[in-house]
């Protein structure tokens, strides 16, 4: 019989140190979905739920693969705990599926770094039989200090005496990403923490939980460096929105004595394009330059083109509501801080390497190419193979 192991993820919708933080985007992915996908990449985790009482949370955890369900108002207040999320969780889930949770998670959206291997190993520690409870935990060596009346004291060490880092020996500082229980035992005694509590030790680089808009922005600095890179597949788009300067050029402008301006495309970018329509994949330039540049260069792709635009989102968003396009199965491309606002609409935001840092930061996927060196053209190979056949074919 299979040992039915649900993960559940507390989401609510009002935040007071980030507005909105559980659907606030880390490289390309709200804070819950990234918490969704590392537990549907979890081998022992059967299911996820994503606990809210917010429908915009709701919705992104279905986009993303996992259930939801709606928390009440009572469990979802400032001073509601986890553990009550978790309860109700569990009996909504054992009531729409008639079947009894052997082991629960609790995971956390706040820790954008978590990874598929970490939750598979705290619920690994339950199912094997060895603990009731597990939890992810970092090594540290810090000494920890405590401020008095008579001068600072040494909580876990005597102040007189210090003892090299190799000659101690190593705490471990609770992350709060990831706790498994054994359903049963959690039910019982109403907290995360009984019998046998066994550790996950995690790599303290990656150890960040976000409650307030500095640890935001360091989430967003560090996905670059720590995130496993991604590239999307044809059967995760449902059309490539590109913009122009910068993207399919190197963002650089030629002018004449009479001041008509020249730019550089790459052929392969065309090549890319040309593959793109050949499978049956709706292409769109948007720019917010009214170039004559532009138009003739959609032209020759023979794409749409929407240019001279001022909120690039709203077209966008319009754009998609007219051809019956889902934005969260949208791949855009873009290069500089006017995309943004598009990043934040699409399901695949991606960055040419040659992008702004802010905007590679926001991206979900950024391209090993510059704009204008052929960028689009890798694009296209993310989603049709090097050789740029059409699927299927």
């Amino acid at each position: 019989m299979t040992t039915t192991v649900l993960a559940v993820i507390p989401a609510r919708g009002g935040s007071k140190g980030v507005p909105a933080k559980n659907l606030a985007p880390v490289a390309g992915l709200p804070l819950v979905s990234r918490a969704v996908r590392a537990c549907l990449g979890a081998r022992l985790v059967t299911d996820v739920l994503v606990s809210t009482d917010d429908a915009a949370i709701a919705a992104a955890a279905r986009a993303t693969g996992a259930e939801a369900v709606h928390r009440p108002a009572a469990l979802a207040g400032d001073t509601a705990t986890s553990e009550s999320a978790v309860l109700h969780a569990m009996d909504a889930f054992e009531a729409t599926h008639g079947r009894r949770v052997d082991v629960v998670l609790l995971v956390q959206c706040t820790s954008p770094f978590l990874t598929s291997e970490e939750v598979n190993g705290t619920a690994e520690k339950i199912t094997a039989g060895g603990a009731d409870t597990a939890f992810t935990a970092a090594p540290t060596h810090g000494f920890l200090w405590r401020e008095g009346t008579d001068g600072g004291h040494g909580v876990n060490h005597d102040k007189a005496h210090r003892p090299r880092r190799q000659d101690r020996e190593a705490e471990y500082l609770e992350t709060g990403a990831v706790y498994a229980m054994d359903a049963e035992g959690f039910r019982t005694h109403g907290h995360r923490f009984f019998g046998h509590t066994a550790l996950v030790v995690t790599d303290p680089a990656r150890v960040l939980e976000i409650d307030d808009p500095h640890d935001l922005a360091r989430a967003r600095a560090l996905a670059p460096l720590l995130d496993t890179p991604v590239a999307p597949r044809f059967d995760e788009v449902d059309a490539v929105v590109l913009d122009f300067d910068g993207t399919q050029t190197d963002d650089r402008v030629h002018l004449d004595s009479e001041g008509h301006e020249f730019v550089s495309a790459h052929r392969g970018d065309g090549l890319g394009i040309a593959a793109l329509r050949r499978a049956g994949m709706p292409v769109l330039i948007l720019s917010t330059e009214q170039n004559a540049v532009v138009a003739a260069r959609a032209r020759k792709l023979d794409v749409p083109v929407l240019h001279g635009i001022d909120r690039k989102d709203l077209a966008l968003k319009q754009w998609c509501e007219e051809q019956g396009v889902d934005p969260q199965r949208v791949l855009y491309a873009g290069n500089d801080v006017n995309d943004l606002p598009c990043f934040h609409l699409v399901g695949w935001p991606v960055a040419v390497a040659s992008a702004h840092d802010s905007v590679r930061a926001a991206a979900r996927a950024v391209t090993l190419t510059p704009g204008g060196s052929g960028a689009v053209r890798e694009i296209a190979a993310w989603l049709l193979g090097p050789e740029l056949d059409t699927p299927n074919s």
